[in-house]
């Protein structure tokens, strides 16, 4: 399998505009939180250096607001601020907030392959799913066009928590987006690896039973999925209080490898409000 340190070098292009295409919904009227907070994230200055591409530390996007579609979102790094923070406004309104964070994200732990694929006919989401046009966890979604990371319940982690898993292979169509790869590697994208890591978190707090929206996001990326490549993505319940349901996720690749890891807060919302 690809050798997950043979990642590629990605040039990230001056920007002061982000525009979350229609195609990377959560919601039918707003941006996926993960593809969002992982475009955003990918242009959070600071990383030196020729292997700067090759992964990223831990950055952590809170969502202040829906993401709006189909609009050019101004992008404005505030090094006065501490942390320094990159911004995603629409107007005067704070979209989402980024910063680098110091230390690692941990891992939440692997499930084989067969339990993750076994998973897949179980997913809440083919009874009754709260965003059916989902990007990454959509069951409207046609294959190639949204991920269908599909994750049902599997065995409880070593401390007892409840997991979720769901196999995942990267259609070529997820690394046409925002970056141009210059190894001979065809990866999915860094917004399309967040949003991979995004879902599977909910899944393990039960949207099914309880509607949530991502509030913020910690992710931390050790190289980028290979397109083609059966993955498994795992993610678990760490707790919840009032509205807030806290998870965390997993990406492996075919060999067992982490690519890359994240921690979620989750806040629960009306239905009325989201469809």
């Amino acid at each position: 399998m690809t050798d997950p340190v043979s990642a590629p070098l990605i040039e990230h292009f001056p920007t002061t505009e982000l525009t979350v295409p229609s195609r990377f919904c959560g919601p039918k009227d707003s941006g996926n939180g993960g593809w969002t907070a992982g475009s955003l994230a990918a242009l959070v200055p600071g990383r030196e250096g020729e292997d700067r591409c090759r992964s990223w530390p831990a950055i952590e996007v809170t969502l202040r607001m829906p993401p709006p579609l189909d609009v050019p979102l101004h992008v404005q790094h505030l090094d006065a601020e501490q942390p320094p923070l990159t911004v995603l406004a629409a107007g005067e309104a704070r979209v989402a907030e980024a910063r680098v964070l110091d230390g690692e994200v941990t891992p939440v732990e692997a499930v084989p392959v067969e339990e993750a694929r076994a998973a897949m006919a179980t997913y809440p989401g083919l009874r009754s799913h709260p965003f059916p046009t989902c990007f990454a966890c959509g069951t409207g979604r046609a294959e190639g066009d949204g991920l269908r990371i599909f994750p049902g319940l599997v065995s409880p982690a070593a401390d007892g928590g409840q997991r979720v898993a769901s196999a995942w292979t990267p259609a070529p169509s997820v690394g046409e987006d925002f970056h141009e790869y210059v190894d001979e590697v065809p990866r999915a994208s860094l917004p399309v690896t967040w949003a991979a890591l995004d879902c599977t978190g909910g899944w393990a707090a039960d949207l099914e039973e309880r509607m949530m929206v991502l509030g913020r996001m910690t992710a931390e990326i050790d190289a980028l999925p290979a397109i083609g490549e059966e993955h498994v993505v795992v993610g678990q319940l760490l707790g919840a209080e009032g509205r807030k349901s806290f998870t965390a996720s997993t990406l492996y690749d075919a060999d067992g490898r982490i690519v890359g890891r994240a921690r979620h807060v989750w806040i629960a919302v009306d239905r009325a409000t989201f469809g």
